[in-house]
């Protein structure tokens, strides 16, 4: 019978932290109250001391992260946010959740994030921010983002779903621009149980705008200061964070294990690796590689039981979404990448044994 090799496990992480995640449960449930109580406030200070901020502000979702920030920066119809054109659909989505329009801009070619040198020739009258994603773990080039970013007298949004405790240059994600959005989606680094999403910022007076915002509006009860939104990090889930940050840099490590086990055994196979700069530390939330022949490579290693996927098939641009509004652009690099790339297994609770399977299948097809 064929070897079983899941994508993540998340089954597994469970397993490990049952008893503590167990405990939690039961105190939530026996405190009977479930939202904004004392473990998202909690959780929130100690995301915030971990991410080297002031701020932390849960939320529903890593989406409604990114549309919060943009709302309580008050950019919306008429302006102009430059993102990233290899990157998750949601990164876009939050720009037209307030009316504001996505300006795609290209990826390097070795981090496959957003190209510093090609931003500013994206800026218009019209920019108000840029975001950034830390695609696939590994921090954008964040220095030259943030110096344009000064001289034209916009935002930085960093896009930190991906990179829960990566480092640019010593310094963690979440604190590398004016304000970052996190998800806890359960297959993240620090991932849930469910769904959840956090700010982080050292801005004190747009953290108190948000807290409003993702309440109805409302500091106090039934006294609505301003349209807001229901986006709230729950208390259990937040207990469940709780839980799992005391473990995040311990399951990055076993990630970063695993990332250059890969990235050695993989280096005379003719697939293409990740590269990083020194001045980074990634935390590997894919680790993903690139070849001519992905599909056929893809399908191989799934009839030898081994699960791997593709982030992402389809760009923003060509996708249903979007593609009406970007009819006649080219991204070139981006569609490159969304037709060649392929995400190896790398949870912090795959063995030795079952990565030694990967690279042997790996070594004879590729």
């Amino acid at each position: 019978m064929k070897q079983k090799i899941p994508f993540i496990d998340l089954g597994a992480a469970y397993q490990e932290l049952k008893k503590e995640l167990d405990e939690v449960y039961s105190h939530c449930m026996n405190t009977g109250w479930y939202i904004l109580g004392k473990e998202t406030l909690a959780f929130e200070e100690e995301f915030a001391r971990y991410c080297g901020v002031d701020h932390c502000i849960g939320v529903g979702n890593g989406l409604d992260a990114l549309h919060l920030i943009l709302r309580g920066y008050g950019i919306g119809p008429g302006d102009e946010v430059i993102v990233p054109a290899n990157t998750y659909i949601a990164t876009w989505l939050a720009v037209s959740y307030v009316g504001a329009t996505p300006v795609p801009v290209e990826p390097d070619e070795y981090s496959y994030n957003i190209d510093p040198a090609r931003i500013e020739s994206a800026i218009s009258s019209k920019t108000k921010a840029i975001i950034a994603v830390h695609l696939y773990g590994q921090p954008a080039d964040m220095d030259p983002i943030n110096t344009l970013a000064s001289e034209y007298g916009i935002k930085v949004i960093e896009d930190a779903a991906q990179a829960h405790g990566a480092k640019y240059k010593g310094r963690r994600t979440g604190s590398l621009g004016d304000a970052a959005g996190f998800s806890f989606y359960p297959g993240k680094n620090l991932g849930a149980l469910g769904d959840g999403g956090a700010i982080t910022t050292k801005d004190a007076d747009l953290a108190d705008r948000l807290r409003v915002l993702r309440n109805y509006g409302s500091r106090v009860k039934y006294k609505n200061e301003i349209k807001g939104y229901n986006s709230r990090l729950d208390e259990l889930q937040a207990a469940f964070l709780r839980v799992k940050l005391k473990y995040l840099d311990e399951w990055n490590t076993r990630r970063r294990k695993l990332a250059a086990i890969y990235l050695e055994s993989l280096a005379h196979t003719t697939l293409k690796l990740p590269e990083f700069p020194e001045w980074v530390e990634p935390v590997w939330h894919q680790f993903v590689v690139r070849g001519i022949k992905r599909d056929l490579l893809q399908t191989e290693l799934a009839e030898k039981g081994i699960a791997t996927m593709i982030h992402y098939p389809i760009p923003p641009h060509q996708s249903g979404a979007y593609i009406e509004d970007y009819q006649g652009y080219s991204f070139d690099l981006t569609e490159q990448l969304s037709n060649s790339v392929l995400s190896l297994p790398i949870g912090p609770h795959l063995s030795r044994e079952q990565q030694g399977t990967v690279i042997d299948e790996i070594i004879l097809l590729a």
